[in-house]
């Protein structure tokens, strides 16, 4: 599979949230995706944005695009040094929430997605990766 990396985004305020919905509807046109498929990676996006913003302090986004023989896709990355997720199989399942919404978050991304990949320790801050294909 070949890589192309596009851009990091920086996440330190809720403009910087708007900012990545921006970017990632920008390249997912541009990709070609459906806009249907632009509508899922961008929900998904801003959601994980919106985590990586609210509970880890604040951390980066990387875009890139894929190349998997005649597929493409477009994978975001968010990091944070936060504190971390300590049960990532509770924070992934609907209707748990540490903060006041719904508790959709999380496993929400990931029904949107192609795939998703979560790493996460306690006191080392969080990985979420999310791809989706055209």
């Amino acid at each position: 599979m070949l890589t192309e990396t596009i851009e990091t985004v920086p996440i330190r305020s809720s403009e910087d949230i708007v900012r990545v919905r921006q970017k990632v509807r920008f390249h997912a046109d541009a990709m070609g995706m459906s806009l249907i498929d632009q509508t899922k990676i961008i929900t998904a996006a801003s959601e994980i944005a919106r985590n990586t913003f609210e509970y880890g302090g604040g951390g980066e986004l990387l875009l890139e695009i894929l190349r998997d023989g005649a597929r493409r896709g477009l994978r975001v990355t968010f990091s944070d040094e936060g504190p971390g997720i300590a049960d990532i199989e509770q924070a992934m399942s609907d209707h748990f929430t540490t903060g006041g919404g719904l508790g959709l978050g999380l496993g929400g991304a990931k029904r949107l997605v192609n795939e998703f990949d979560i790493k996460s320790q306690p006191g080392e801050g969080t990985r979420i990766s999310l791809i989706r294909w055209k």
